[in-house]
C-alpha cells in the first residue's frame, strides 16, 4: 500500500554540501523529518556535482519518512557559468555583460530538456535563449533551428 503523501518542501543546495544549517534545517526540522539522515543521503548522491546549486525537491510522508529527487542546476547559474561572470545585468535592455555562442546555448538545453516544459531541443534552445536575453546576455548568431 503507498504511504500518504504529507507535503512536499522545495529547496536549493549546493551539490555535496547539505548542513542541518539555514536553510536545510529548518524546513526540515518543522516538518519532523530526520536532518542528518536527508543530509548524508543528499550528500552522498551530489558529490560529483560539488558545488554547483541544485534544486532538491523533497517529498514527505505522514510516517515522517521522506524521498527526493535532485534536479539539474538553473539555466541562470549554467548561463553564469558559461559566460564566466558574476551576475546578470542591472538592466538588461540596456547594458550587456557578456556574449554566447548558439552551440553554447544548445549544451545548457540539451543538460536542462528533462527539467524544462518543452519536448524539443529548439523550444529548450529558445527558453535558455530568453533566460539570457533577460539577464543581460547577448546570443551570437542567427538561432540555427526551424523557424
Amino acid at each position: 500500500m503507498a504511504k500518504e503523501i504529507a507535503g512536499q518542501i522545495k529547496l536549493q543546495i549546493k551539490g555535496g554540501a547539505a548542513n542541518p544549517s539555514p536553510p536545510v534545517g529548518p524546513a526540515l526540522g518543522s516538518k519532523g523529518i530526520n536532518i542528518m539522515e536527508f543530509c548524508k543521503q543528499f550528500n552522498a548522491r551530489t558529490q560529483d556535482k560539488g558545488g554547483k546549486i541544485l534544486p532538491v525537491v523533497i517529498t514527505y510522508y505522514a510516517d515522517k519518512s521522506f524521498d527526493f529527487v535532485v534536479k539539474t542546476p538553473p539555466v541562470a547559474i549554467q548561463l553564469l557559468e558559461t559566460a564566466k561572470i558574476k551576475g546578470g545585468s542591472a538592466e538588461p535592455n540596456r547594458k550587456k555583460v557578456a556574449e554566447i555562442t548558439w552551440e553554447q546555448v544548445k549544451a545548457i538545453a540539451e543538460d536542462k530538456i528533462v527539467d524544462l516544459n518543452c519536448f524539443s531541443v529548439d523550444a529548450a534552445m529558445k527558453m535558455v535563449a530568453g533566460t539570457a536575453r533577460s539577464m543581460g546576455i547577448t546570443v551570437k548568431g542567427t538561432f540555427p533551428g526551424n523557424n
